[in-house]
């Protein structure tokens, strides 16, 4: 097998990276007829969101900003690119000695290291610990009370338990406070209905290779209006270009499969109380063959976190160790819970098919069954 073939071609994938990024059949149609480099520059004349065949400039400017609910949209990197070139323009315009950005405890690393990077120090909102690890409101009241605070974020939902915060409850504190909120929906963005107009905040970020079925890295930003100047500020030598978009960004196979997606995604985001009734239920299922379901109960995502003592106390007796679980679900064509992991791990069930999910729980209720009868 060559290294450009995947050993889990075919198998069910319930790894929440990935179940949201799968690519729909236009996007693998553009995936090889967009992959030679930088093909979409052949027909820049300027600036990447400005091209307008293929219709980049109508995606940018209309029918994305409509999605988001915002004033003003571009595609970038990543969502922890649109986190950085939020934070970092903010970080240049504010003349306080010390610049803080408030954020939730469950924030992805990345929030972290694009303040880091920005040059803002980071205070965070606590969560309600174990089971929930819920994120209180009320907590970001206190918080953006903090000296210097010029940013605040939420996370909606986290990439640990899937727990959807009051996001729009949290931006009516921020607005009191005169603070801006980024809302960062990696996770929900081409999942689930969001839209920044309807959370009242003043930014959001999503991935496309995460949630929006495209090829990546490729992000998603939309902003107010009142904030397009500082964000998409020009350069002095070359205006045309945005600073904090380094003039462009996603060039090429992710913007044409994120825009060859577009239709499909947004059909697919119709369905959303359809995937959290389907996750519930797994997750019910889950915890009758002796697992635990951490974060907010009732689920309102399909990314699920789940304590697992049982697949633990097999670990340490099976051949392999911890790395049973990953071997025995490879067997039975399951891919997604990283290999090692036993005690805690994460899963996701958006798009899977009800009889492969009905699979995977006789997989589990299998492999428990074999290790209770032989532990090695």
């Amino acid at each position: 097998m060559g290294f450009y073939e995947r050993t889990t071609k075919g198998f069910i994938n319930i790894d929440p990276l990935q179940t949201g990024g799968k690519l729909s059949e236009e996007a693998k149609k553009a995936l090889t007829e967009w992959g030679d480099g930088y093909s979409v520059c052949d027909f820049c004349p300027g600036t990447l969101d400005k091209i307008k065949t293929p219709p980049i400039y109508n995606f940018i400017y209309e029918e994305l900003p409509d999605f988001l609910g915002c004033d003003v949209a571009r595609v970038t990197n990543g969502a922890r690119e649109g986190k950085f070139a939020i934070m970092h323009a903010f970080s240049t315009s504010f003349e306080c000695e010390r610049k803080i950005v408030v954020m939730d405890s469950n924030a992805h690393y990345s929030s972290y290291v694009a303040a880091e990077r920005a040059g803002l120090g980071v205070f965070f909102v606590p969560n309600s610990g174990y089971p929930e690890f819920k994120i209180d409101p009320e907590a970001y009241s206190m918080a953006l009370d903090e000296k210097d605070v010029v940013l605040a974020l939420i996370t909606y939902p986290d990439g640990n338990y899937g727990n959807l915060p009051d996001a729009r409850k949290i931006a009516k504190i921020c607005r009191k406070k005169g603070v801006p909120l980024i809302v960062n929906a990696a996770y929900a963005v081409g999942r689930m209905p969001v839209k920044l107009e309807e959370l009242k905040a003043d930014f959001i970020v999503g991935s496309g290779h995460k949630s929006m079925a495209s090829a990546g890295p490729v992000g998603v930003l939309g902003m107010k209006e009142e904030f397009a100047d500082l964000i998409l500020r020009k350069s002095e030598k070359f205006p045309a270009k945005e600073v904090e978009m380094l003039g462009c960004t996603a060039r090429g196979v992710t913007i044409m499969t994120l825009m060859a997606s577009f239709p499909y995604v947004k059909e697919r985001v119709k369905r959303w109380e359809y995937e959290v009734e389907k996750a519930r239920k797994f997750a019910e299922m889950m915890e009758e063959l002796g697992m635990k379901l951490l974060g907010e109960k009732p689920h309102n995502h399909d990314l699920m976190f789940f304590e697992a003592e049982n697949l633990y106390e097999i670990s340490k007796k099976a051949k392999g160790g911890r790395f049973f679980l990953y071997r025995e679900l490879k067997k039975r064509r399951i891919h997604g819970i990283k290999a090692g992991l036993t005690r805690h791990f994460k899963l996701s069930t958006y798009g899977v098919g009800e009889d492969d999910l009905e699979y995977i729980i006789s997989s589990f209720k299998e492999i428990i069954s074999k290790y209770k009868q032989n532990p090695k």
